[in-house]
């Protein structure tokens, strides 16, 4: 089976500072994946560089052989660290935007996820608590039909019970044989549903393992050994 993602020797430098040193990388169709690290270890450029927004000092990254681009916005759905919606559009409104953006999209499936969280759809995003801006973002990520969900952050700062329904809608709303690349520093929370991982610290990747084998054969949880590995 073919990677969906490949980076070779992948380096991102700004200014003087490394922010991605020579990464080697590459992640299979069909998995959850954490990408773990630190503040600041690079796990955001890493998600911008998949999704075009930044582009490499040196060495390459391919999604599906493509290079990021046009050509890559119809395999990629992203959820970036910080709310994007404009603050002065309904929900609704929202919706149809992507609707009209994206071929993919699949609307039927954005309504029935907002309605299942009691979301008014005539509700202007300004009025929405972090928590609940937060899965709008999320459900219209996941109501794409992409090969790799980018989703960078997505349950910071938000309570455990919102916390708890941004992972149940990760889990179960995306395609068999899409990826999820998931960027957290919050472990303990998104541990169990985890197919993979890959530790990176300071623009260097440190480990990349399925998460039964670091059970079974390390016979530690994704925490200890992230705190083993980071010495937390």
């Amino acid at each position: 089976m073919n990677p969906i993602l490949e980076c070779h020797n992948l380096t991102k430098k700004y200014g003087g500072k490394t922010a991605l040193n020579q990464i080697n990388l590459s992640l299979k169709p069909g998995r959850i994946i954490g990408l773990l690290g630190p503040n600041g270890s690079g796990k955001t450029t890493l998600i911008k560089l998949i999704n075009g927004l930044l582009t490499p000092t040196s060495g390459e990254l391919r999604i599906q052989g493509k290079m990021p681009g046009v050509a890559t916005k119809s395999i990629v759905s992203y959820l970036p660290e910080r709310t994007y919606l404009d603050e002065s559009m309904r929900i609704y409104e929202v919706v149809e935007m992507f609707d009209a953006f994206y071929m993919d999209f699949d609307k039927n499936k954005a309504y029935q996820m907002l309605q299942k969280v009691h979301l008014d759809t005539r509700s202007y995003i300004k009025t929405l608590s972090k928590g609940n801006k937060e899965k709008v973002q999320l459900i219209l990520v996941m109501s794409r039909r992409a090969k790799l969900y980018c989703l960078d952050e997505p349950i910071a700062g938000v309570d455990p019970a919102a916390r708890d329904y941004i992972l149940s809608t990760i889990i179960n709303n995306y395609e068999e044989d899409a990826t999820i690349l998931l960027s957290t520093h919050l472990i303990t929370d998104v541990e169990n549903i985890l197919d993979e991982v890959v530790f990176i610290q300071d623009g260097n990747i440190r480990m990349q393992e399925e998460v039964e084998t670091i059970r079974s054969e390390k016979g530690k949880s994704v925490d200890d050994l992230f705190r083993e590995v980071f010495r937390c």
